[in-house]
């Protein structure tokens, strides 16, 4: 008797999981209703203070899956929770064009850290009033935070051979850092 009851306890919790992740994106924009998606900028500086020992926004890059991704998770947040002087932002950013089957198209401008910034345009490309929005998507910001440690390695990997040319730094003890570095990546 417990054996029958386990799978149906099992289907009922994954039948409200996924009503519950239905729902979790801005009902606004239907991934069933997405036409096309166009990345314009698969990844750039959206700030002027990108600091390429820090952070290569070249190895961060926003992909087809990414958009359809934040698309299913995001959630609105007032300008105040978006503010890039009050919130953690990276100074890059990916941007994509996503036209819905009605016309309309959404432009989205999206962080490795799931900030995303939108603005909805008509079929003529005509900006609709009051269309701007911004976005967390903390599911976007786990996703990716693989590929951040990844190019904050690089980056880190790209400042100590810097120190070693300029004699700062000895290459043993450099070598020291990265191997620490990339342990403490490898962490969970």
């Amino acid at each position: 008797m417990n054996n029958i009851r386990i799978p149906k306890i099992a289907a009922a919790f994954a039948a409200t999981a996924a009503a519950f992740l239905a729902q979790a994106a801005d009902r606004r924009y239907p991934i069933d209703y997405v036409r096309k998606v166009e990345i314009t900028e698969p990844s750039r500086r959206n700030t002027a203070w990108e600091d390429k020992d820090f952070l290569n926004c070249d190895d961060v890059v926003l992909t087809r899956d990414d958009v359809f991704y934040a698309l299913r998770h995001m959630r609105r947040v007032s300008w105040k929770g978006y503010d890039p002087e009050k919130v953690d932002a990276t100074g890059c950013e990916g941007e994509a064009f996503v036209t819905f089957k009605n016309g309309r198209i959404l432009a989205m401008g999206i962080e490795p850290t799931g900030r995303i910034g939108t603005a909805e345009y008509d079929a003529q490309m005509k900006i609709v009033s009051g269309s701007t929005s911004f976005y967390e998507c903390a599911p976007c910001r786990d996703r990716k935070m693989s590929l951040l440690k990844d190019a904050l390695y690089r980056a880190h990997e790209r400042r100590l051979k810097k120190l070693v040319e300029e004699g700062e730094l000895s290459a043993s003890e450099a070598e020291a850092r990265l191997k620490k570095a990339q342990e403490s990546r490898d962490k969970p």
